[in-house]
């Protein structure tokens, strides 16, 4: 009976493995593992390089010079540092892979626990992402359409920011239903080479303008409460700029491992590449941004430009290009979770109708979200501080504390000591100034305008 037992329950371990096997060759994240290290550069220049960079000059306008270099260069330094510890972390002993943030979080905390802690978090940052990019590809569209008409002699008709955010949204209704992470690498391309091309094209046109007329750098609230407040939410925008941890695990996930070359490797020479590429785009943006405009800095860089009027329509095209690619790098680790959850724990049957259905209702969701809720500057303050500073800033380091177990009062234990308190004093500060910043622009907002 002993021998019938032990065979049963191997036999039911083997169908248990083999069911989960098929489910990852079905789900988008681990259906193809054949990626180059050049995807990983390009995967998370753009995750990195999004909406974000747009709001730095007037981010630096509410901190000031030298706070608000510190924070941009503290900022590229620290998420540097726990990027490359989730790439190190994705593999913690031979034959095991970490294939999404979750699963490092239940390595780290237990399957419960880790979930817990994890979960909600990314999905937070996943989705707050996605809305503002709907936003941000809306204005965008918005900003391309008006200044093509004021320089032509054609006559176009009015038409609203929502309306544009709706026609942005439907395109995501066919780019969504791509069936892996690899499938959206094209895209992921074409957008990491616009990220690059309007933040260029956004700094040179800035220089080329020249001076604002009697520029002042003082902080843009005129009372000292106002000024703190600004400051937070600064801290949000800054925080927001950086958020492709959330995201790497799925990254290194599509690059194939051996015990020869393991995925660290590609996946590392890809993310140094992709630093280089961000620290070029985001301080001449945000200097030069803040230098020639100061504090009457528009909260997405491209609005303060006016002319050429050719050179800012394309700009504001190579934006819309870029969060199609985003949205979807985004979207697609938040597919993943939600149709593994649904497989796995509502017993649906992996098929091309539940795709449809999650994945068209999300699309939905957050062009809704974003028609409804069009604030640029503070969505990326309060997103920035609240879900993306534990997930970017601190929550590796405190993951790394327990895997790694270094040496108390090592020099390592007390960097990722270091960084957990700035994360956790960013996660608090941030979303305050941030909320404040979204409830003085509602005030005056009018839905659906």
């Amino acid at each position: 009976m002993e021998g019938g037992d032990r065979e049963t329950t191997a036999a039911a371990g083997a169908a248990k493995k083999d069911a989960k096997a098929d489910l990852n060759n079905w789900l988008p994240v681990t259906a193809s593992r054949n990626a180059k290290w050049y995807y990983s550069a390009f995967h998370n220049v753009t995750a990195m390089v999004g909406a974000g960079v747009l709001g730095l000059p007037y981010a630096m306008a509410e901190l000031g010079w030298g706070p608000g270099v510190a924070a941009l260069l503290i900022s590229w330094v620290m998420t540097l540092y726990t990027l490359w510890q989730m790439v190190e972390m994705h593999e913690p002993e031979e034959g095991k892979r970490l294939d999404r943030y979750h699963e490092l979080g239940q390595y780290a905390f237990g399957e419960k626990l880790g979930l817990y802690i994890v979960v909600p978090q990314q999905l937070m940052v996943q989705i707050g992402v996605n809305i503002v990019y709907m936003v941000t590809g809306g204005t965008s569209l918005k900003k391309f359409h008006d200044t093509v008409c004021s320089a032509s002699s054609a006559s176009c008709p009015p038409m609203t920011r929502t309306h544009f955010i709706i026609i942005f949204g439907s395109v995501h209704l066919f780019l969504s239903h791509l069936p892996s992470f690899n499938s959206v690498t094209v895209i992921s391309l074409a957008a990491a080479v616009m990220s690059f091309s309007y933040s260029t094209i956004a700094w040179v046109a800035t220089a080329q303008r020249g001076m604002m007329p009697d520029v002042q750098y003082t902080p843009r609230a005129s009372t000292s409460v106002g000024r703190v407040f600004q400051f937070f939410s600064a801290l949000g925008d800054v925080a927001f700029a950086y958020a492709g941890h959330n995201v790497v695990l799925e990254i290194q996930a599509t690059i194939p491992s051996t015990p020869e070359m393991p995925s660290k490797k590609p996946m590392m020479k890809g993310v140094w590449v992709a630093y280089a590429i961000v620290f070029l785009c985001y301080f001449p943006v945000a200097i030069i941004g803040f230098w020639m405009f100061g504090n009457s800095v528009e909260d997405n860089i491209l609005v303060s430009l006016q002319k050429p009027a050719w050179l800012i329509a394309a700009a504001n095209m190579f934006v819309v290009i870029h969060v199609l690619g985003s949205y979807q790098v985004f979207a697609m680790p938040l597919f993943d979770t939600l149709e593994g959850w649904l497989v796995k724990s509502r017993n649906f049957k992996p098929t091309r109708l539940l795709r449809i259905t999650t994945r068209t209702s999300y699309v939905v969701l957050t062009a809704f979200l974003g028609c409804t809720f069009p604030f640029f500057g503070g969505l990326l303050g309060f997103f920035g501080g609240f879900a993306f500073a534990p997930t970017t800033y601190f929550l590796p380091c405190i993951m790394w504390l327990k895997i790694k177990k270094p040496k108390v009062l090592s020099l390592t234990w007390f960097i990722n000591v270091i960084c957990i308190i700035i994360g956790v004093a960013l996660m608090v500060l941030a979303p305050i100034g941030a909320l404040r910043q979204i409830i003085l622009q509602a005030k005056d907002y009018k839905f659906y305008s």
